[in-house]
């Protein structure tokens, strides 16, 4: 059953098939080409080198750093419930190129083989006792730090999406596809400032931080994103990092893109 949200908003949509996606995503939605053909704007350029090489050089440290981290928790999914320890599925990169994502697996093998693609929700039954823990410490995401290594995400940016969901919501959100323009990343401002999805007014509102990360992309931005990330996953609250970072924000009434406030 897809989650609809307590003021009955518009539900998030249903996926495609997966057998409908492509692994160029720009081949079936017009809206992509002027990412892949566009430059970024020369106050960009440089930064994005930078950013570039510093994504892979500190990626591969933090790999290396958590690698004992992520044997364990792999051997503890291995023996807690069948299947392999890691995870591998299809995202949506930068300019709608598709590549595997790298997870520590936190669901029942094959639980998608039925019912097919699914956001998951809260209470969601296809996770396990210890994968509730593994996504609650965020261990999950450690092997994505390989990803980072391989050019596939950054370390701050919008999070990625499957192929199978990208295609509804460009329909149904105007302007979805420009969060392409950048890798994604591991942590960002909308990460560290809305919870999971549960309706397509909060895609929107994660499409709004999405956006403002992109046009205020600098070395300050993502500086106080990481240090918020840190201060997140010490416990503090979305609005408290807000606060603290002085982050951009969006108005909790208004679920438009263009509604971001300082």
């Amino acid at each position: 059953m897809r989650p609809v949200s307590r003021n009955h908003s518009t539900p998030l949509p249903e996926p495609i098939s997966s057998e409908d996606r492509s692994k160029d995503l720009s081949k079936r939605f017009p809206s992509l080409q002027w990412i892949e053909l566009q430059s970024p704007p020369k106050r960009f350029r440089a930064y994005l080198f930078v950013k570039g090489f510093l994504d892979r050089s500190v990626g591969l440290v933090l790999f290396l750093s958590f690698l004992p981290v992520m044997a364990v928790a792999a051997l503890l999914v291995r023996w807690s419930s069948k299947g392999p320890a890691l995870y591998s599925q299809v995202r949506v990169g930068r300019a709608g190129r598709s590549f595997w994502i790298y997870k520590l697996r936190t669901m029942y093998h094959n639980c998608e083989a039925g019912a097919g693609a699914k956001w998951c929700t809260k209470g969601d039954t296809r996770v396990t006792p210890l994968g509730k823990w593994l996504r609650r410490l965020h261990i999950d995401e450690l092997p994505q730090f390989w990803n980072v290594v391989r050019g596939d995400m950054s370390l701050v940016g919008p999070r990625p999406e499957r192929p199978e969901f990208v295609g509804p919501l460009e329909k149904m959100i105007p302007g979805y596809m420009h969060r392409l323009a950048v890798k994604p990343g591991i942590t960002g401002l909308a990460q560290i400032q809305r919870p999971a999805d549960t309706d397509v007014e909060s895609v929107r509102k994660k499409l709004a931080l999405d956006l403002c990360y992109i046009s205020r992309l600098g070395a300050s931005l993502d500086l106080r994103i990481v240090i918020g990330t840190l201060l997140y996953l010490a416990g503090t609250s979305y609005d408290g990092v807000a606060r603290i970072m002085r982050l951009p924000r969006v108005r909790n009434d208004v679920a438009m893109t263009d509604t971001v406030l300082e």
